[in-house]
């Protein structure tokens, strides 16, 4: 029996109001199932040909061309399912929402080839669609390895250029809990800057940046103790180590952060935790089918609640 040839073809012909516009654009609303980024990809892998020729991304169309639209199958990526637990707050064809623990790193990287999240997707989902041309999990939006809380998951395309868009255009409502050093002052408030790479240490950010992108972070606090306060956080960008970043920069790093915190002689009842006492406690968003607004807390971690409610 011959393989199955999981190769699609698209035949577009291109419409009086393609005139003037760029072919990775136009053809964005014509297939609404891949992203921008996918279709650059199959256009710059002559997978899209504009009239029989390759084109570029940029190039204008006329009405009455034809567009060839190839869209080879998912290649295997380079990753191993892994029987890793997984806290799932809510999962259907389109998507999975979990509780991710701290320690736990969301995808591969150097020093982490495996024991990944997306491994543990890998696993729990073996049926999922190929996304950005791989068979890999959608990952929209990431979480530091030692934070915690809500995160939500793709499982096909058309799932992951809507919750990509989401978070892009600040639709999605992502809120945190953070324990900090000291007392906010006033208690609530704003903290608007560039953040980008520190000049002196690559692996680390910078609010103070010479190059960067713009970072907000809402913040509120909840409730204060001797040295700490509990604070609510809400950001609307979504910028590496930026709840972390901002409350360094404002003089009230996150408990237990080694990275941006520094040495701390405060009592606490018991010793300074060792990792950053940040979680994602809720996140809103648009279920990319239904329409229908979506929102998922999940409970502080145990040693996180413990340590508050010993602060208490």
């Amino acid at each position: 029996m011959q393989p199955k040839d999981l190769t699609e073809s698209r035949q577009l012909p291109v419409t009086p109001d393609g005139t003037g516009r760029r072919l990775d654009v136009w053809l964005g609303t014509q297939a609404p199932d891949l992203s921008r980024a996918r279709i650059q990809a199959l256009i710059h892998e002559n997978h899209i040909l504009l009239n029989g020729k390759p084109a570029k991304p940029s190039q204008k169309l006329s009405a009455g061309q034809t567009i060839t639209l190839t869209i080879p199958p998912p290649v295997e990526a380079e990753l191993k399912p892994e029987a890793i637990p997984l806290d799932v707050l809510f999962e259907d064809s389109d998507l999975i929402v979990l509780n991710k623990p701290a320690g736990l790193v969301v995808h591969p990287a150097a020093g982490h080839a495996s024991g990944t999240l997306v491994n543990a997707l890998l696993a729990h989902c073996p049926d999922l669609a190929g996304i950005g041309g791989e068979k890999r999990p959608g990952i929209v939006h990431r979480l530091d390895r030692d934070t915690t809380g809500v995160m939500v998951v793709a499982k096909n395309e058309t799932a992951m250029r809507s919750l990509v868009n989401q978070f892009r255009h600040r639709q999605v409502t992502k809120e945190y809990l953070a324990l900090v050093w000291g007392h906010l002052s006033p208690p609530s408030g704003r903290a608007e800057t560039l953040i980008g790479r520190n000049p002196t240490d690559r692996k680390k950010m910078s609010a103070k940046p010479d190059i960067g992108r713009p970072a907000i972070t809402i913040y509120e606090t909840q409730a204060k103790f001797a040295a700490t306060s509990l604070v609510r956080i809400r950001i609307e960008t979504g910028r590496t180590h930026q709840i972390r970043v901002h409350m360094a920069y404002l003089g009230h790093s996150v408990v237990g952060d080694q990275q941006y915190g520094r040495p701390r002689r405060d009592v606490l009842p018991g010793p300074v935790p060792d990792r950053q006492m940040l979680h994602a406690a809720r996140l809103s968003f648009i279920h990319p089918a239904t329409g229908k607004a979506l929102t998922f807390e999940a409970p502080l971690p145990e040693d996180m609640s413990k340590l508050v409610n010993a602060l208490r």
